[in-house]
């Protein structure tokens, strides 16, 4: 598996190679092809680039969008834009951090969840929202969030 990503990565760098400001473009498609950047392919395309691994990092811990985690196999999003905020998505947070017993940011150990925070899903009418891999829940209460990782859990 890391000779087929390492592979994966190659192409990716080749790709954008002689462009001028590759390295954010590189770690984008790197993090869409699997979900977020292992540390080995970080350090090929610290070779392939012949630039620090320092640098890559400086990138990567910048920004909030990129993972150095592999997230589980569902990826919630809890909304944290205004209308999702004041009508309780913080309360939905928590209640996720409860039944998971993960923390924002963080896979629970069985692999399956990974909650994160953003800061709009565009819902705004049906706050407050959280997305279940891009599947969203809307007008949610605290009690709807054990029924909706229920089915998830049932799924595996």
């Amino acid at each position: 598996m890391e000779a087929v990503s390492l592979e994966r990565a190659e192409s990716i760098v080749a790709k954008w190679k002689n462009k001028k400001g590759n390295l954010i473009m590189i770690l984008h498609d790197v993090q869409d092809a699997f979900g977020y950047i292992p540390e080995h392919v970080a350090r090929r395309i610290s070779r392939l680039l012949d630039i620090p691994l320092a640098r890559i990092y400086e990138v990567l811990t910048f920004y909030h969008y990129f993972k150095l985690n592999q997230p589980g196999k569902y990826k919630i999003a809890v909304c944290m834009g205004t209308a999702c905020y004041l009508k309780g998505s913080p309360e939905i947070l928590e209640e996720l951090k409860t039944i998971l017993h993960v923390e924002e940011g963080a896979t629970t150990s069985d692999g399956l969840f990974y909650i994160e925070c953003v800061r709009c899903l565009g819902c705004c009418g049906l706050a407050p929202v959280m997305a279940v891999n891009g599947t969203i829940y809307g007008n949610l209460k605290k009690g709807d969030v054990v029924d909706i990782i229920s089915r998830y859990s049932k799924e595996g």
